[in-house]
């Protein structure tokens, strides 16, 4: 099987056409833009490294860069001009990385309403998982991690608000990195909340995943610093409240957990409580205030002759195209957002102290007891089904570190009937390089990306997995 890394830009080109678009068999639609300058765009860049040099990348499409759409999955921004590179594709240029498209993704990063369909949006369609082409690739970054784990690029950018990053990347069996809120800059990425939201990384191994955060972040040190810690050496709490209810899952996260403990002999239960219902409600809250303050000054600053200025013009322009865009679900979050005063509602500032408050007292004091917490992260992907939406399927990892802006590291730790899950790691903030070093000697410890059966059953039956 060839080496994923080293995957070309004219073989990733290829990898698209072949297994990627509507018309053909397979269809996974991970792709919604292509970028046919994407070299001349790279070599027109002083590069500062060439950490990434020649390396194909696709990027979220709701980050702008140069020659592509960047329309958030939604028909609201099809042919609105963009306003150059953001910082993320610019370094990612710098470093020599080919930008040759943009990833397909739940439309609006899955904030358009609680009854949405991860993967679905009105501009992409509705991304499959390559394991099971009928399951879920997760959201929002689903169309990141599916192209990955298809083989189509060795790594790409995904953005994360709450699970956007985990969930693919344990859906689709890779590797995610959800960096530290405020680490990596979010100029020129459509938000959802500015205390939420980080660009990240989604790559076949550890190794690929760092290089590219490392990019993200501009700062190639990471790579010396995690390389020179000592995962032995690192105190890990087991966070059963966050388990995902399945038991398969969690039995295999069991099992996963004899390699911590040989890894580790610092291996303790932590004490972190589950996250109540009211810590969910102020979350939401906080995110619907942010959303109307955030995407507001983000429309405004970029639309153009008519273009949608606001999230109450978004609400418009979906009921004007209900046909398409209302098609599977519909848009109560953006309408309560669009009736909501922003930032300066007294709602919002409170739920906001409290959901600071509850981390405070509860996942800081767990960190303070250990170096890191792990849990399993999701459990496997479930049946794409537009009348049930998304289920209730594990990831109890995430809010409590969305929240609070802190880093989450996700890597496969085995297959459930078939289908890939992950087991994901938390630190406290600026703690990447530390859980980087854990994941790294889990991932050569449990053995799995180094096994050529760990890839999707087509691309190991297909001509694409004999190249």
């Amino acid at each position: 099987m060839m080496n994923m890394s080293q995957i070309s830009v004219e073989e990733a080109v290829a990898r698209c056409a072949e297994i990627d678009g509507a018309d053909t068999e397979i269809a996974l639609r991970s792709v919604l833009a292509l970028d046919d300058g994407a070299v001349a765009r790279t070599a027109r860049v002083e590069k500062n490294d060439g950490l990434l040099h020649g390396v194909p990348v696709l990027v979220k499409d709701n980050i702008e860069a140069e020659g592509l759409p960047c329309t958030a999955g939604s028909l609201a921004l099809r042919g609105v001009p963009i306003r150059g590179d953001s910082t993320v594709a610019s370094r990612l240029r710098r470093a020599g990385a080919v930008i040759i498209g943009a990833a397909n993704l739940s439309e609006w990063a899955n904030i358009r309403s609680t009854h949405s369909s991860s993967g679905w949006s009105a501009a992409g369609g509705l991304v499959a998982n390559p394991w099971a082409l009928d399951h879920s690739a997760g959201g929002s970054s689903s169309g990141s991690g599916a192209a990955v784990a298809a083989g189509i690029v060795p790594m790409a950018v995904g953005t994360e608000t709450d699970g956007s990053i985990v969930c693919p990347a344990s859906l689709n069996g890779v590797v995610g990195i959800k960096p530290t809120v405020g680490s990596v800059p979010t100029d020129g990425v459509v938000p959802v909340s500015a205390s939420q939201d980080t660009p990240g990384s989604l790559a076949r191994t550890v190794d690929d995943a760092e290089r590219m955060l490392a990019v993200l972040q501009d700062d190639v040190s990471l790579l010396s610093r995690s390389q020179s810690i000592d995962a032995s050496s690192l105190a890990i709490g087991v966070v059963d409240v966050w388990r995902t209810g399945n038991q398969a899952t969690d039995a295999l996260f069991d099992e996963a957990m004899r390699f911590v403990k040989k890894l580790s002999q610092k291996v303790s239960t932590s004490q972190m409580i589950a996250t109540p219902d009211e810590v969910y409600t102020d979350e939401f809250t906080v995110l619907v205030h942010e959303l109307r303050s955030d995407l507001d000054e983000y429309l405004s600053a970029r639309a153009t002759n008519g273009a949608p200025s606001s999230v109450g013009d978004v609400v418009a322009f979906n009921r004007a195209n209900a046909d398409v865009e209302l098609l599977h679900f519909g848009q109560e979050i953006f309408e309560m957002a669009a009736k909501s005063s922003g930032r300066i509602a007294e709602d919002y500032v409170s739920a906001r102290q409290r959901n600071l408050d509850w981390v405070h007292n509860n996942l800081d004091v767990a960190l303070q007891q250990h170096d890191i917490l792990i849990s399993p992260a999701y459990m496997p992907a479930w049946k794409t089904d537009f009348t049930t939406g998304h289920p209730l399927a594990g990831g109890a990892v995430t809010s409590p570190a969305a929240i609070a802006g802190l880093p989450i590291v996700t890597i496969p730790m085995g297959l459930v009937a078939g289908l890939p899950v992950g087991l994901s790691l938390v630190g406290a903030k600026n703690s990447e390089a530390m859980l980087i070093a854990l994941a790294r000697s889990l991932e050569k410890a449990l053995g799995l990306v180094q096994d050529a059966q760990w890839s999707p059953l087509f691309l190991r039956t297909s001509s694409l997995g004999h190249q």
